[in-house]
């Protein structure tokens, strides 16, 4: 394998595949050769198990070539990472987007350094513009705007892996965006760890909102602008005014409820309440009709009885959600939720199955709301697309790749719809 380019290995969210292509950028930058990155995830224990699974599996596969971790896993927890006799190299999340790191493992760096790279991450305080221009489909290019976490829910571990709250200045967003849409990109994707914290940390401290109309305003040509994952009680003016005003923003929002009902949401240590969650779905939906909601689900939180879970399960219903992310929980190390009663993981496994299956319901009933209808579809390859409210949309015979085109919806397969 000598002389071969790095190879490497995404766990986990889209800002990490985002900083995967930042990082074979940089390391092909630098002649890091013989090597395997693995990008780690850390937003579950079984997330962090699939990491060390990986990294066995790729010692036994190719036995010479050197093995570097990294991400949130290696950051929150690198004792573990660097205690298997398989791994040569841990880096934190910061070092790992950072060209000098890479100069480093251009050469023979085992036995050349320490082991394990990993600095305070609560120390950064800037978020690295490595802009990875067009990164994702031919058709849908992903941005990243913001990263790390102020909040401190009590379930979760990812403020420790990514650090406080950083936002990129609009000005570099728009310029990115720009020059992606030069290119012939027809859909941007804003992505971040708390998106809606964007700007709190900038001068003015502008709020996401205010990003978006920007955006829209200043890239006239942008067909499809597409926000990721919200946090809805921190929705603002702004961000509800482009609901209602911009066709260019897709109707779609991904929402981070967690659960719904208030007890448990309160020892989350979540900022809104189960009405504050229905509140919004119902506003949004009346601003914008077609709206479609995805939200992700923590079935088996610590303390939650059956009574609290038929909450969650009706918030399913009650805010209209259709594409679920169902996680079931387990206890991360060094968060407060670990520490609180657990329930049994007979009842977490029943809960997230039941979630899924009214997850799947909600779906099956939109995807046969849009039969007969009309919808514009961008290709990501000839024979599948995606609605605005990101349905998928498959074709019989082939479609320009990257284009947007206007079908009528003729029937439901499966978990997709037919143009």
């Amino acid at each position: 394998m000598t002389g071969t380019a790095p190879i490497f290995h995404t766990l986990g969210c889209r800002l990490n595949a985002y900083e995967t292509e930042a990082m074979k950028t940089l390391a092909e930058a630098a002649g890091v050769e013989n090597t395997h990155v693995i990008n780690t995830c850390a937003v579950t224990a079984e997330a962090v198990r699939k990491a060390r699974q990986e990294i066995r599996k790729l010692r036994r596969d190719t036995p010479g070539a050197r093995i570097v971790v990294t991400g949130c896993a290696a950051q929150t927890e690198p004792e573990t990472f660097r205690d298997m006799d398989e791994v040569d190299l841990v880096l934190g999340n910061t070092e790992k987007m950072q060209p000098g790191t890479w100069a480093g493992l251009a050469g023979d760096f085992i036995g050349q350094t320490e082991k394990v790279m990993v600095d305070d991450i609560m120390s950064v305080t800037e978020t690295a513009s490595h802009l990875i221009d067009g990164f994702g489909t031919r058709s849908r290019a992903y941005v990243q705007v913001q990263n790390g976490c102020d909040h401190r829910c009590t379930f979760c571990i990812i403020p420790f892996g990514r650090g406080n709250s950083r936002s990129v200045p609009a000005g570099v967003v728009v310029d990115q965006i720009k020059r992606l849409v030069d290119r012939g990109y027809n859909e941007v994707v804003l992505t971040g760890v708390d998106l809606t914290s964007w700007g709190a940390d900038l001068p003015a401290r502008p709020k996401l909102g205010d990003l978006v109309m920007r955006i829209l305003k200043l890239v006239p040509d942008l067909p499809r602008l597409r926000i990721s994952s919200i946090d809805s009680i921190e929705v603002d003016e702004n961000l509800m005014q482009a609901i209602a005003t911009q066709p260019r923003l897709m109707p779609h929002l991904h929402l981070s409820l967690q659960a719904g009902d208030n007890m448990i949401l309160k020892r989350m240590k979540r900022r809104h309440s189960r009405e504050d969650a229905i509140g919004f779905s119902e506003e949004a939906r009346r601003l914008r009709p077609e709206m479609t909601f995805g939200a992700d689900i923590i079935a088996g939180f610590p303390t939650e009885n059956e009574a609290m879970f038929e909450n969650s399960l009706k918030l399913v219903e009650d805010c209209g959600l259709t594409w679920l992310h169902v996680f079931p929980y387990s206890p991360r190390p060094g968060t407060p939720a670990a520490r609180m009663p657990q329930v049994h993981g007979k009842a977490i496994k029943d809960r997230a199955a039941r979630l899924r299956a009214a997850g799947n319901r909600q779906v099956a009933t939109h995807l046969a709301a849009q039969v007969g209808r009309r919808h514009n579809v961008l290709l990501e390859n000839p024979h599948m697309g995606r609605t605005e409210q990101f349905t998928e949309v498959s074709f019989d015979d082939p479609q320009p790749e990257g284009q947007i085109v206007a079908v009528r919806i003729a029937g439901v397969d499966g978990a997709q719809l037919r143009a």
